[in-house]
């Protein structure tokens, strides 16, 4: 796919696109269960994980029409880890264990293949930034983190008030970039939340699809880091 002139903005989303958690997630989650006294291993950790986030979406898609604020995401967050947790007296320690480790940069690694893309599109003028449904400890991420650091684009739902793939969350992007929908393009690794919410929204949208489990056309695999799999972001 090449990458297409009238585009003046390109924004990734964080988690999964442009940052892995390291650990994996069901890994930190394990070891802080057993920290405190809570006895599930790696997978059963992940499975649990994974429902969790899927009732919290709903739960936001039902309830709360994808508006968010930072409190909200505390909250969020706090019920996923009591959900993952079930029945242990450690719940909240165990809470305060993770909000800090997933505060923390030392607990994010830059992919390899997303850092050379922003630097190239950075490089040729384009306007690069961050569109994620993470909440504020995002920022802190990002400052520590090269290329990201100096960028002051970071769009985060706590703060812009909704989560993707609520429509709202991209139009409060359009009105502080004052771009138009087209000029504008999110690359993302939910199918849902990112690619077809930037296209409802009137964006360009590029999947990536690391796992290579998906069909979309636009889809990019990167599942060995290979920066060249990335070549529609030829400007």
């Amino acid at each position: 796919m090449i990458f297409r002139r009238q585009v003046r903005a390109v924004l990734f989303d964080a988690v999964g696109t442009l940052l892995r958690p390291e650990p994996a997630v069901a890994v930190a989650y394990a070891a802080a269960g057993r920290r405190h006294g809570a006895m599930l291993d790696d997978g059963e950790a992940g499975c649990r994980f994974q429902h969790a986030v899927a009732r919290q979406d709903e739960l936001d898609r039902r309830l709360h029409a994808n508006r968010t604020c930072q409190a909200r995401e505390v909250d969020r967050w706090r019920q996923i880890v009591a959900d993952v947790f079930a029945g242990e007296a450690s719940v909240d320690a165990i809470f305060a264990d993770l909000w800090q480790h997933f505060a923390s940069p030392a607990s994010f690694r830059l992919f390899d293949d997303a850092a050379s893309s922003w630097q190239r599109l950075a490089g040729a003028g384009v306007t690069v930034g961050i569109a994620s449904n993470f909440d504020d400890r995002l920022i802190a991420i990002c400052r520590a983190t090269e290329p990201l650091a100096a960028c002051p684009h970071v769009f985060v739902s706590s703060q812009v008030g909704w989560r993707k793939p609520g429509q709202a969350f991209f139009a409060a992007i359009e009105e502080r970039l004052g771009l138009t929908p087209a000029e504008l393009m999110l690359v993302g690794d939910d199918l849902e939340n990112d690619y077809r919410a930037a296209l409802a929204a009137g964006w360009q949208a590029v999947l990536v699809d690391r796992a290579e489990s998906h069909n979309e056309s636009v889809a990019i695999g990167s599942q060995n880091g290979e920066a060249g799999k990335w070549d529609w972001l030829r400007a």
